[in-house]
């Protein structure tokens, strides 16, 4: 079996973290250090390299389920936990951040759950609950699948503002497609939402849409308030 330390040790991805720091290694060296061993004809290094190449980035890959990379060649159950545990943490550590600040911006609000719904091979539907000072009480799926006048509807949001005490929310979800761009219906959603969010005196601070990075658009989400729609 190949193991890491076949590579010679100069060149080994745990004794380059810890001489350079881990911003100077690559994706496939981060990954590899997780991987460790690798198979016959392949070291922790070229499996890391190889899954990269197959699922197209390393954001492609944080957003498979634990079961489907323990399925993968050259991985397993331990090394898919591993791996999908190192992607958890990352989401997490950047949430905690964004906790602190109110979310009073598109950009705030992004950095809180942006990673955790870029993940997802589906559409999820998320309110954040937000205090007077618009920083964040709790936040909640409402449900999963495509927006439409029947599976989203403003009294759901309403609902839970309501029984939480919220002062104001942020309606968020995302396009799996990576495609920012409101829909007719999301557009439909948002206009009766504010309707009810200003009848029963409850701040809706934003409607943001998440998508994903690409050199195309100057940022991977769409922000309802910020194009002047709400």
């Amino acid at each position: 079996m190949s193991r890491i330390h076949d590579i010679p040790e100069e060149d080994r991805p745990r004794e380059r973290l810890l001489r350079l720091g881990a911003g100077a290694l690559s994706d496939a060296e981060l990954l590899a250090i997780f991987i460790n061993t690798g198979v016959k004809g392949e070291n922790a290094l070229q499996v890391a390299q190889r899954l990269l190449r197959e699922q197209g980035s390393l954001r492609n890959l944080s957003r498979i389920e634990a079961i489907e990379l323990s399925r993968m060649r050259a991985l397993g159950p331990a090394k898919a936990a591993h791996l999908a545990a190192a992607f958890e943490l990352g989401r997490r550590a950047e949430q905690q951040e964004a906790r602190e600040v109110p979310l009073n911006t598109p950009e705030h609000a992004y950095r809180f759950i942006g990673s955790e719904l870029q993940a997802l091979n589906h559409e999820s539907v998320r309110v954040l609950l937000l205090n007077t000072r618009l920083c964040l009480m709790r936040h909640e799926e409402l449900f999963r699948g495509t927006i439409n006048e029947t599976t989203a509807h403003p009294r759901e949001v309403i609902q839970k503002a309501l029984a939480h005490k919220a002062y104001a929310f942020i309606l968020v979800h995302n396009h799996p497609s990576g495609d920012p761009m409101p829909s007719d219906a999301d557009r439909r959603l948002t206009r009766r939402l504010k309707d009810a969010a200003d009848l029963f005196n409850i701040v809706f601070v934003d409607h943001l849409i998440i998508g994903t990075p690409s050199e195309s658009r100057s940022q991977p989400y769409f922000s309802f308030k910020e194009c002047g729609m709400l």
